[in-house]
């Protein structure tokens, strides 16, 4: 007598024909292959602490440099001085709209970036030329006065908004290349 849950005397070699035998041993086994809360036990565990595999359509984290792979960094590092120079005009320029549009430029670049590479570099790339141009625009003051930037909310917001940008992005990469599954904690 075998129950849903692979029980009964079948488990303990009671069964009167062989038949029932192997459906409670091919029951158990799969009971085995379940990871308990309180246990971690399971397949998972017996991986190597229950660290899921990196499924192999996705390039890893420390992938090789081919050349490929610089070609696109140059670009996307001529794209973030470039960004940083037409944002730095349109956020004064227009001023919400502009703002918002440089920002959304940011977005773009970032994650753009980080979904041709694959990696967290295709975020850091244009996120460290993007923050050099504009700090080193940002300190440039001509000696009649001029600026680029100017004492405003906008300058501040474009400033503090593209780093957090950046951060987001390489922080959304880096959960994608670990091959973290969304989900509940613990279940």
């Amino acid at each position: 007598m075998t129950t849903s849950k692979g029980g009964g005397a079948a488990d303990k070699g009671g069964a009167r024909n062989g038949g029932d035998a192997e459906k409670a041993s091919k029951a158990n086994e799969a009971d085995n292959g379940r990871r308990t809360r309180a246990s971690g036990s399971g397949p998972a565990a017996a991986r190597g602490g229950g660290t899921p595999a990196a499924p192999a359509s996705r390039p890893v984290p420390g992938a090789p440099l081919t050349p490929g792979r610089v070609g696109v960094y140059v670009l996307l590092l001529v794209a973030g001085v470039l960004l940083a120079f037409a944002g730095t005009l349109l956020q004064a320029a227009w001023f919400p709209g502009g703002l918002l549009l440089a920002l959304a430029g940011m977005v773009g670049l970032f994650y753009g970036g980080s979904r041709a590479t694959g990696t967290v570099g295709g975020v850091l790339v244009p996120g460290a030329a993007w923050l050099v141009t504009v700090f080193l625009l940002l300190s440039d003051v001509r000696p009649e006065g001029d600026f680029l930037f100017g004492p405003g909310i906008g300058s501040y917001a474009f400033l503090l908004g593209g780093i957090v940008i950046a951060v987001i992005c390489a922080t959304g990469s880096q959960v994608r290349a670990t091959g973290v599954s969304p989900g509940r904690v613990g279940g």
